[in-house]
């Protein structure tokens, strides 16, 4: 405003303009600045939360493994983090894989999303639980962990398939090695199915005219050890008969259950 006038300089007006306008940026990017900052500790909070509830088992969950196995709470809730860990290990799949259903001789596929996959679960084997075996009866021991046939070792099944290799009774061990062992899950051990299961069992000799000829000798004792009813092939019932006779016949077709010393170690660890 001049003085001899009174009046308001467009000069004058220009600076206050100038000033307020600045008022208004700083205000502005004071609350964008405060906004972000907002954003930003929501967005980890939520990521936190999310990780924690990946982490923790539900509820449903929980009763079902508490009514299917012989593990307790603690237990259940500490091999579900073992499991987290596990799928964060998984290889990733290709565009193929993702869009495809897992098929098997065991039954429809089912598809899934998550799940521990099919090369973590042999290092596990082979680490965890000391099973040193061949590809085959590697394939067999998850095909039969994976009932559902999803291609993935899902949450039920991690904690039934635990359940029997830490805890199983020897009734349930000896139903899991017959499913092992019945390659085509028809019900019977054939002697085809046996001469893939012990053909690598016996050391080749160089002079051996016919390596499998000794295999067939084999069969041919197991069977009259097994076969109960004498129709050349075992059931679950002659397997399950022979084994309560004999406990050593459990893994009479190859090594598909931890030893002893291997189980004692997961359960330490579990428990820690």
């Amino acid at each position: 405003m001049s003085k001899a006038t009174g009046k308001t300089t467009p000069t004058n007006m220009r600076g206050g303009a100038v000033i307020l306008r600045s008022i208004s940026i700083f205000l502005t990017s004071g609350r964008s600045a405060r906004a972000l900052n907002q954003q930003a500790v929501k967005t980890k909070v939520k990521k936190m939360s999310d990780k924690d509830s990946k982490n923790k088992i539900s509820v449903r969950l929980l009763e079902a493994a508490k009514r299917d196995t012989h593990f307790s709470r603690s237990e259940i809730e500490g091999l579900y983090k073992v499991y987290r860990k596990l799928i964060s290990m998984n290889r990733p799949k290709t565009n193929q894989e993702k869009g495809a259903a897992s098929s098997s001789i065991m039954g429809k596929p089912t598809t899934v999303h998550e799940g521990v996959d099919k090369v973590v679960f042999r290092e596990l084997l082979h680490s965890s639980f000391d099973i040193v075996t061949e590809d085959m009866m590697m394939d067999r021991i998850f095909c039969v962990w994976d009932k559902a046939n999803a291609g993935l070792i899902i949450p039920e099944a991690w904690f039934c398939g635990l359940s029997i290799f830490l805890r199983g009774t020897l009734a349930e061990q000896t139903d899991f090695c017959f499913s092992v062992y019945d390659l085509n899950a028809d019900g019977y051990i054939t002697k085809d199915e046996m001469f893939q299961l012990l053909r690598n069992s016996l050391i080749k000799q160089p002079q051996d005219e016919d390596p499998d000829e000794g295999v067939k000798d084999l069969i041919e004792i197991v069977l009259r050890k097994l076969d109960k009813d004498k129709d050349g092939k075992i059931s679950l019932e002659d397997y399950r008969q022979s084994v309560l006779e004999e406990p050593l016949l459990l893994e009479a077709f190859g090594r598909c259950l931890p030893n002893e010393r291997a189980r004692d170690t997961f359960i330490t660890t579990m428990k820690m």
